[in-house]
């Protein structure tokens, strides 16, 4: 993907996410008293967060995050929910290293990962396989950097996804196998039915387990029952990729507005990506070769670099996302926004579409990803130009 680029020579590094307001949890005494055990555990630990979903399960690894970091200095999270994650964007599982505290504990904030795969879907029922190689792969990558040499090895919390019944119970229990925490905690809510069995239930009887903390959710009502927070889930996942793309621009410009930020991604000039550069790879359907290119048109793809060279697991790494603005099948070129900065799409080799569609929010505001390209676009370009800032 080296072989194109926008008119200006250098961009604009992404814009961080600006600071949420400070958000306050208050902590029940079980929680509490948790997050104190785990925090002073002798060795950095490795910690799964699990139970049923809406139990609170994010909140209560914000708080676990808070208190690992003053010990640790950094903390590695796992970010599995591929629906509702709390760093990454929908559709990606993500690796993390967090070195300052959060402040809003009520809400996800958008971090760059430092490895991320582009599962393509919000939610894994669609290939458990293929969730669980993506999982098992960034927990390999942890291994190797985090834990082989004592003076460097770092805590992980892995918030786990709240599907904790039928093939969502089998995949909970393949990556508690694969991951072998030192502490598990389990979220329990009063809909007993709805909750994880007691105990190591992932192990066999005669297997020595971890740690295990059971804790109650944090919200009740007046009669003490569990309150299933109701969250606008796709509301969620729109907020947070108009969040990512308003990262194209400068973060002088102002774009308050879902209709301002179309029309920018409608008049912005894109990167032009000859199709010799890149291999469209469908993650979750089977397109006809004559129709592989066609499809890209107006979709959210993974921009990801192959990974061969690696000898625990052929997953390819994700660099960010894009929005593929045209094709041109004649030229044999296609246009893709995202802001990733253009050093890193040197890198770039596959294009990986999966389910994950551009927000409504933007779609409905005439201009915004048109399938027909504007005429601000860049001839291609050689590499050694890239640079130049040949106008």
């Amino acid at each position: 993907m080296a072989a194109g680029a926008r008119a200006t020579p250098t961009r604009t590094p992404p814009r961080p996410s600006s600071p949420a307001p400070r958000t306050e949890a208050v902590v029940p005494p079980d929680w509490a008293s948790s997050v104190t055990l785990v925090s002073s555990h002798p060795t950095p630990p490795v910690v799964v967060v699990c139970g049923p979903k809406n139990s609170g399960k994010s909140t209560f690894s914000r708080i676990l995050l808070n208190a690992l970091l003053p010990r640790h200095g950094k903390v590695a999270y796992l970010d599995t929910d591929v629906g509702q994650p709390e760093f990454a964007l929908p559709g990606c599982i993500s690796f993390h290293i967090v070195d300052e505290a959060l402040e809003d504990l009520l809400n996800p904030t958008l971090r760059e990962a430092e490895r991320c795969c582009f599962f393509g879907d919000i939610s894994s029922k669609r290939d458990p396989e293929a969730y669980l190689n993506c999982l098992f792969h960034l927990y390999d990558y942890f291994v190797g950097k985090y834990r082989c040499d004592e003076n460097e090895m770092l805590p992980l919390i892995v918030n786990t996804p709240g599907w904790v019944k039928g093939a969502g119970f089998d995949m909970l229990v393949e990556m508690l196998r694969y991951i072998c925490p030192t502490i598990v905690i389990q979220i329990r809510i009063t809909a007993q039915s709805k909750n994880l069995p007691d105990g190591m239930f992932w192990l066999e009887d005669e297997q020595t387990g971890p740690e295990m903390i059971n804790i109650n959710a944090a919200f009740h009502d007046a009669l003490n029952r569990s309150l299933l927070i109701q969250k606008d889930s796709c509301g969620m996942r729109e907020r947070r990729l108009v969040e990512y793309l308003k990262q194209c621009f400068p973060s002088k410009i102002s774009l308050s507005t879902n209709k301002e930020l179309a029309y920018a991604l409608a008049s912005i000039p894109p990167y032009q990506v000859p199709f010799s550069d890149v291999t469209v790879v469908h993650l979750h359907c089977e397109v006809p070769a004559g129709e592989i290119w066609r499809s890209l048109n107006a979709t959210i793809v993974g921009l990801a670099i192959s990974n061969v060279s690696e000898a625990s697991r052929s997953i390819p790494y994700c660099v960010g996302l894009g929005i593929v603005r045209g094709i041109d099948v004649q030229k044999g070129l296609l246009y893709v926004i995202t802001p990733v900065p253009l050093e890193r799409l040197q890198s770039v080799d596959l294009l990986q579409q999966g389910l994950i569609e551009i927000p409504t929010t933007l779609l409905q505001v005439r201009g915004c990803v048109s399938p027909y390209m504007s005429t601000n676009v860049l001839h291609k370009i050689s590499e050694r130009d890239l640079y130049a800032g040949d106008g």
